[in-house]
């Protein structure tokens, strides 16, 4: 399997760390994609030790997921994300979904953004920033 996480349902996971070590156990693949720029996924998996096989990069969620998809070819090809723009785009990338809630249930994930104070190289602090 490869397993995909939106960046904000990882984000809504109180571990991403164990939640990657733990999907290693049963996935050959695990990453994180997202509209948002390069940089800001790679400081959130960097600060919280997430080693991913793969990142979006400069594309989007969609695009993101056909590369993938072409690159790591797997019996299964699932989606982790928070809403319903996110099945969508799973769905036209003909990817399952799964809500970021359902997969910590299945996986016995712990939910709950981290305590840490907001990163301001995390998106949404300064306006200025690239």
């Amino acid at each position: 399997m490869t397993l995909a996480f939106e960046l904000d349902a990882l984000r809504a996971l109180s571990d991403p760390e164990a939640v990657f070590t733990d999907a290693r156990g049963w996935t050959e693949y695990v990453g994180v994609v997202s509209e948002q720029p390069t940089y800001v996924v790679t400081n959130y998996t960097r600060k919280h030790r997430v080693r991913q096989d793969f990142f979006s990069g400069p594309r989007g969620v969609k695009e993101s997921l056909n590369r993938v998809r072409e690159q790591f070819e797997t019996d299964r090809h699932v989606f982790v994300g928070t809403d319903e723009d996110d099945r969508a785009v799973a769905e036209d990338a003909d990817w399952e979904y799964l809500d970021a809630e359902d997969a910590a249930a299945a996986a016995d994930w712990a939910l709950g953004a981290d305590d840490v104070e907001a990163d301001p190289f995390e998106g949404g602090g300064r306006e200025d920033w690239p």
